[in-house]
């Protein structure tokens, strides 16, 4: 039973009567769509961060521009994702990731032009890349807030935790690629020009796969109970429903804040490294460890938790543990020869804190049902670029130059190197704090779970015979 037929059967649905529930094969393709776009995403993000320096003087420009390429992503975000937010919600998920995928390929294509020999505008070349940067940072926030929507809208009530883990996790994942990647591609700056086109074209097949691949904005017969009823409240109404609700400011506070954390330690891991004599390969494995390991704890944490629905627990316990990590980095990144403990601590941040993220996600949609998923996610996303903008502000400001020291690995001016022994030491200190006060004080029903306690039966489309669900 597809498109108008499903669609009147659930429009004459009485409220009492369970509807019929489907899933559809073709939830994996639109999952898949998704995660390209995402990891295409965060590659274009840090596609200069690795190789700064090559940047620099191919482009004749300084470092401080280069960083700009980055930056820019931070920065849009934060006003443009309350615009994706009631894009996702008002408008729908299709053209959420359609909209998201041309700009991505857009922004890819047009850094290419900086390297156009015709164009010859020299230094002025620099425009291309960060306009392209820019059509990528509006990107962003369409494509990262689309997880949420897209498993309560494909996937069944024992899928969701999962698809959310596997579409969330596969920006850090291109974040990981970057980093490894961009450094490959360029071992000199005349290679800049391949690095653009290599990055390019994932963002060219997610365009292509979100345009002629995706053509519905809701699935015929909805996965379970939540989507059958589809109760999501206009954006405004919801924005101000989010703002009163207690246990979801808490929510929005803890974690994203603890994104705005995670977000400085990755940008200012090689610089809190080198001061003590460790060198760019060791906070490079370092930033890999931190990325895989958490990658890891994503994927069990989010399997467990579609099993058992302990989304409260699990985010409690974990938040503890990251936290604990934190405070063992810090204190082993002030000494040297600390090789061994900062890689377990390193890996230890990473596994505990990255699994806390998709399980997070669907929290925020529990705690705030019926408000829209693309709502309730994306105001925690611009909680955590508001709080990353003024925590990297902030560590940076509390570093202590110190003189020109021979066992430092740093690549020092004039001035001599940073100590970031106080930056660090109130990054665990805060991880310690929210991660208290989100343990005494959070709370909440799960919402969309109740909601669906007295849905149907699902029937899977892939398969022959149909199903019967277990409750909620």
């Amino acid at each position: 039973m597809e498109g108008g037929e499903a669609a009147s059967l659930l429009g004459e649905r009485s409220p009492g009567r369970p509807a019929q529930l489907k899933t559809y094969r073709r939830r994996w393709f639109l999952l898949a769509v998704v995660c390209l776009l995402n990891c295409s995403n965060a590659m274009l993000w840090l596609t200069f961060a690795p190789v700064a320096d090559k940047t620099a003087s191919y482009f004749h420009i300084s470092l401080e521009t280069v960083n700009w390429l980055s930056l820019v992503y931070l920065l849009i975000s934060i006003p443009f994702g309350l615009v994706a937010t009631w894009v996702l919600d008002s408008v729908g998920l299709r053209w959420a990731v359609t909209l998201s995928a041309w700009l991505n390929m857009t922004g890819s294509i047009i850094r290419m032009f900086s390297v156009l020999k015709f164009l010859s505008l020299g230094s002025q070349s620099y425009w291309y890349l960060f306009v392209g940067q820019c059509l990528c940072a509006l990107a962003q926030p369409l494509v990262i807030f689309s997880p949420t929507k897209l498993a309560a809208l494909w996937f069944p009530d024992h899928q969701r935790a999962t698809a959310n883990m596997v579409a969330s996790m596969s920006n850090p994942l291109g974040i990981l690629i970057a980093n490894v990647l961009s450094p490959a591609l360029v071992p000199e700056g005349k290679h800049i020009p391949l690095m653009l086109g290599v990055y390019a074209i994932p963002a060219v097949t997610a365009c292509a796969l979100a345009t002629t691949g995706i053509h519905e904005k809701v699935p015929p017969t909805p996965p379970s109970a939540s989507a059958t009823n589809s109760t999501s409240q206009p954006f405004l109404t919801g924005l101000k429903m989010l703002l009163r609700n207690k246990s979801y400011i808490i929510l929005a506070v803890c974690f994203g804040g603890g994104i705005g954390m995670f977000t400085c330690f990755s940008s200012l891991l090689e610089q809190i490294l080198c001061e003590k004599g460790y060198s760019n390969v060791f906070a490079g494995l370092n930033g890999a460890l931190f990325t895989m390991c958490g990658l890891l704890g994503a994927f069990l944490l989010g399997l467990y938790v579609d099993r058992t629905r302990r989304f409260i627990e699990s985010t409690k316990i974990c938040f503890c543990l990251s936290a604990l990590a934190s405070i063992v980095f810090a204190v082993a990144s002030r000494f040297r020869h600390q090789a061994i403990t900062l890689a377990i601590a390193s890996s230890l941040f990473g596994f505990f804190g990255f699994a806390i993220y998709p399980v997070a996600m669907e929290l925020a949609v529990e705690c705030s049902y019926p408000v829209g998923e693309g709502t309730s996610t994306g105001l925690i996303f611009v909680a955590s670029q508001v709080q990353g903008v003024i925590l990297m502000i902030l560590l940076q400001a509390l570093t202590v130059r110190v003189s020109e020291d021979p066992s430092s690995a740093c690549a020092l001016n004039q001035d001599g190197a940073l100590d970031w022994t106080i930056p660090t030491l109130l990054l665990a200190g805060l991880c310690s704090a929210m991660a208290c006060f989100y343990v005494i004080f959070f709370n909440t029903d799960y919402k969309r779970l109740h909601a669906e306690a007295n849905g149907g039966t699902l029937v899977s489309a892939e398969d022959t015979a149909a199903a019967a669900a277990p409750e909620a």
